[in-house]
């Protein structure tokens, strides 16, 4: 990959980031391989209180780590991942940052930090991910 355009016409096939989150890649540092998603908070994605359910910022954490940890390096999955919730989102969009902590051969460590609309941070996750094989 290239350009942010490529990375964006790759992971269009994730259907549930683009469907069921309405997630957007928003940008991609080359240098640091650090990701940035988002989307926008509607009804489907709150919980029986009125709240963000917990798996929506998992699986937008998840979507920035899938960015992260798969662009120009050697295909990779989770193999272990924990997410801390800080506090409720405020606001109506969350936006997720993975940083690679070590990028290594066969075992990468990434923090994905997950943000509401007023910059609060809401949750961290942590992901151990698997160089693989197509």
């Amino acid at each position: 990959f290239t350009t942010i355009e490529e990375i964006r016409e790759f992971f269009a096939d994730d259907e549930f980031a683009r469907k069921c989150l309405g997630a957007t890649i928003d940008d991609f540092d080359f240098e640091t391989s650090t990701s940035t998603v988002s989307m926008t908070i509607d009804d489907r994605h709150h919980n029986a209180q009125g709240f963000v359910m917990g798996g929506v910022f998992f699986s937008l954490a998840d979507y920035a780590l899938a960015i992260a940890c798969n662009v120009n390096q050697a295909p990779s999955a989770s193999v272990v991942s924990s997410i801390e919730h800080m506090r409720r989102a405020k606001g109506n969009k969350l936006t997720a940052v993975a940083k690679p902590d070590k990028a290594g051969r066969s075992l990468g460590f990434f923090t994905i930090d997950v943000f509401d609309e007023l910059e609060n941070h809401v949750a961290r996750m942590t992901s151990t991910v698997m160089r693989t094989d197509h």
